[in-house]
């Protein structure tokens, strides 16, 4: 119980802290679209069933979900490079449709804080994503860790594997939401 309480207190100062460094929150998964995005969507959609990880999440509510994603607070940018590009593939795989931060129809705006943990030689992040409305209203809270998968201590230990990891779960949490609320 007093990891879970130190863990989570890390995770507070380290979101408190990284809101001071500009160049820590500049990436915005909304923004990102690799090029051939539509084909590895598909690509992507393909491999999401065969994975058995696909929420039921009907073509109606897909459709009607408009989703931002507000910059990252707390991951290095090249850490988070590997994070945004994925989260914005498995979204779209999902049938989401992303927006920009001045788009009107945006009826979804995620901000995800993020924070390292080394012992021994163990990297952890630790992440949280909050579900809000246009209006600011939260609406539903994504949280878990992941190992981070590589050598060193935080960020530098951090494998594009890992923040790969936390992407697809990422999106299978909030399309597990989205399916359950408009059940």
């Amino acid at each position: 119980m007093r990891r879970l309480a130190f863990l989570a207190g890390s995770l507070l100062v380290a979101i408190a802290a990284s809101s001071c460094s500009s160049s820590q929150d500049v990436l915005d998964p909304s923004a990102i679209v690799p090029l051939g995005v539509e084909m590895q969507a598909a690509e992507n959609a393909g491999t999401l069933a065969a994975q058995g990880t696909s929420a039921a999440l009907s073509p109606a509510v897909a459709s009607r979900t408009r989703l931002h994603f507000d910059p990252i607070v707390g991951a290095t940018v090249d850490v988070a490079t590997p994070l945004t590009e994925r989260l914005a593939a498995r979204a779209r795989a999902r049938g989401i449709t992303l927006t920009g931060s001045a788009d009107s129809s945006t009826t979804h705006v995620m901000k995800g804080y993020f924070s390292t943990i080394s012992e021994g030689q163990q990297t952890t992040v630790l992440y949280v994503w909050d579900v809000y409305d246009p209006s600011g209203s939260r609406l539903h809270r994504i949280n878990g860790k992941q190992e981070a998968g590589g050598k060193g201590e935080g960020w530098n230990a951090v494998s594009a594997s890992a923040m790969q990891a936390i992407a697809d779960d990422t999106i299978s949490q909030l399309v597990a939401w989205l399916a359950g609320k408009t059940g």
